[in-house]
């Protein structure tokens, strides 16, 4: 078997302040190979959305290590980790994470500038009439409905080839019916696109269309 492309090795995350130490995971251990598709399912205040963080490398553990791509993170100083994310990462939020003073074409290019890729006009162009946008480049996020938002973040965070696709919530804020259209659309990419895909969420059924779930009850692993 090939490495997993993702490998949560004993993380522990604990916090401490003036009541006491708080322990929000509890030696969480797991991989995901290439392709794999994981929910990680729980209740509110469980552990889902800093898990989701220490798998970004956007927090860090009081204990144990996440190998991302071949990548100790832990290992990296705040600047590699964040070239990391931004080679082989990408993100999906309930909350869509678009900067307002851009248009949707400029938004879904930033991360391709960003990381210096010729083309980016061309490609995002391209990625936004994929998700159904084609028409709606040059318009700003106030004046798109939140699933068109959701469907440029999509773009934007597909755009750049992610190997690892990381989604928190993200129909949170959406209606059923668009929600529905939007999960079907990121399965869809996801697949053709073959990234791994590591979501929190609420919905079961979104869940169950994951090849993995990874249920955290008070911080701990449970099968």
């Amino acid at each position: 078997m090939t490495d997993p492309i993702i490998a949560v090795r004993h993380v522990t995350k604990r916090v401490t302040d003036t009541s006491g130490t708080l322990t929000i995971l509890d030696d969480i251990d797991f991989s995901l190979q290439a392709r794999e598709s994981a929910a990680i399912v729980g209740a509110s205040g469980s552990g889902k959305s800093t898990l989701l963080s220490l798998i970004a490398g956007l927090d860090t553990p009081t204990e144990g290590t996440v190998v991302l791509a071949g990548e100790d993170l832990f290992a990296l100083d705040e600047d590699a980790r964040a070239a990391v994310r931004a080679r082989r990462v990408g993100f999906v939020f309930q909350s869509f994470q678009l900067l307002p003073n851009l248009t949707a074409l400029e938004n879904v290019m930033l991360p391709l500038e960003l990381l210096g890729r010729p083309g980016a006009r061309a490609a995002a162009t391209d990625m936004l009439g994929r998700v159904g946008l084609g028409e709606r480049l040059r318009h700003y996020p106030r004046v798109l409905s939140g699933g068109e938002q959701q469907r440029v973040a999509l773009a934007r965070a597909f755009v750049v080839e992610p190997a690892v696709l990381l989604a928190d919530e993200p129909t949170g804020s959406l209606d059923f019916a668009t929600g529905e259209r939007v999960m079907g659309l990121m399965f869809d990419m996801n697949r053709e696109a073959g990234t791994t895909l590591v979501l929190v969420t609420h919905d079961r059924g979104i869940a169950a269309r994951c090849d993995r779930q990874l249920h955290i009850e008070a911080g701990h692993l449970v099968t």
